[in-house]
């Protein structure tokens, strides 16, 4: 198992910055995403990392080989790298067999033919393709067309297994069980892995670690769990699951403190602010906290917005709710035993610590609104 290191990677098109000074570490063994929307420039980044891009600046190592330096003037070429790629469109040949797609690496190689035919069955019966070699690649599923690719990404034994969205073309049952699939085989055999995905989703049930990205930047990286719960951009908190926003201000808090308080509704909800901010009374922040950490019933061990039920909808296991807060609307679940009729009046209840405050003028900005990782997150004040 080798790790991968990425040092300081610049790329351009052009006057289009698409890689801006990207610097990460791939533990050895371990599944990376590259997360973020189209033009973000993770599948440039992954590219770069393939050879099948040349930054303008930065270096690439695999282990401890040194693949891309700019400064030195090194670029291996990608079939010398000792990687495999799954790109998003498969690129299955349509007059090959199986076997054949899954042998063309090895042969290319100039593999002797009864260790290329090992192999070949060897990674078929890996992948769940057993018994398929002989079928003509045009007779394939999507699935079985995507196991196919990843077979031939893998049959060759390399250090780093790349993959650019390799799951988008399949519908949304098979994506849920190729998702577990690929994980469970990527820790069966241990190989270094590089994800890039739009879906994050994907991300947080795939990775060990997670980078997203902006503009040709890294918003935040970290694992799952750090980058969903303590998004420490504007950004990233918005990227990652449904958000609700709501218009404030800054005052003075009983304590001499500041809190946020909502710009129209119930004046008495008030959020505690980080004190080391710099913030000052009267300025427009916007109090953000996700769709699944407020319930419009339950215990009140939270804050505690009024609003009126716009809109509901049945989910199967929770009915999502509209309530309207103000001029503004936010969507929080409801249990499905007794669903609230619209127009009801209704207390919203915010889990404590789910709320998070940013300065106003960063919700237009191309990266989120620093209020500093030390202030997240801020504590839900009571209503």
């Amino acid at each position: 198992m080798k790790g991968v290191s990425v040092r300081d990677l610049y790329k351009t098109f052009g006057s289009v910055v698409a890689v801006d000074h990207v610097s990460f570490e791939l533990q050895a063994g371990s599944f990376l995403t590259l997360l973020g929307p189209s033009g973000c420039g993770k599948t440039t980044t992954l590219r770069c990392v393939a050879g099948l891009e040349q930054p303008d600046g930065g270096s690439i190592r695999v282990g401890e080989h040194l693949l891309t330096s700019v400064g030195e003037g090194v670029q291996v070429p990608p079939e010398k790298r000792g990687m495999g790629m799954v790109f998003q469109s498969y690129a299955i040949w349509p007059h090959m067999t199986v076997f054949q797609n899954v042998a063309f690496p090895l042969q290319e190689q100039r593999v002797p033919t009864r260790q290329i035919r090992e192999r070949v069955m060897a990674i078929l019966a890996t992948v769940g393709l057993e018994g398929l070699h002989e079928r003509p690649a045009p007779h394939l599923s999507g699935g079985q067309q995507q196991r196919v690719a990843l077979a031939r990404a893998l049959v060759s034994n390399p250090d780093v297994l790349l993959l650019d969205e390799p799951l988008s073309n399949l519908d949304a049952r098979l994506r849920e069980e190729m998702r577990f699939e690929l994980r469970e085989m990527q820790a069966r055999l241990g190989i270094s892995t590089i994800f890039v995905t739009h879906d994050q989703l994907e991300a947080i049930t795939l990775s060990d670690h997670v980078i997203v990205m902006q503009g040709g930047r890294i918003e935040q990286q970290g694992t799952p769990r750090q980058v969903y719960a303590s998004p420490q951009t504007r950004f990233v908190m918005d990227f990652l699951g449904q958000v609700n926003h709501l218009p404030a201000r800054v005052v003075r808090a009983a304590d001499g403190g500041y809190a946020a308080q909502l710009a129209e509704g119930d004046g008495d909800f008030l959020v505690p602010l980080p004190q080391d901010n710099g913030w000052q009374e009267g300025s427009e922040v916007v109090l953000a906290f996700r769709a699944e950490a407020g319930q419009v019933s339950g215990p009140s061990n939270g804050a505690q917005l009024t609003g009126v039920v716009a809109a509901a909808v049945y989910m199967g296991s929770f009915v999502e709710y509209q309530v309207q807060v103000g001029s503004t609307r936010v969507r929080v679940p409801g249990p499905v035993d007794e669903q609230l009729p619209l127009g009801a009046h209704v207390h919203l209840t915010i889990a404590a610590g789910a709320i998070q405050a940013w300065p106003k003028e960063a919700a237009t900005g191309a990266r989120g609104g620093a209020v500093g990782r030390e202030s997240l997150p801020t504590s839900g004040g009571g209503g």
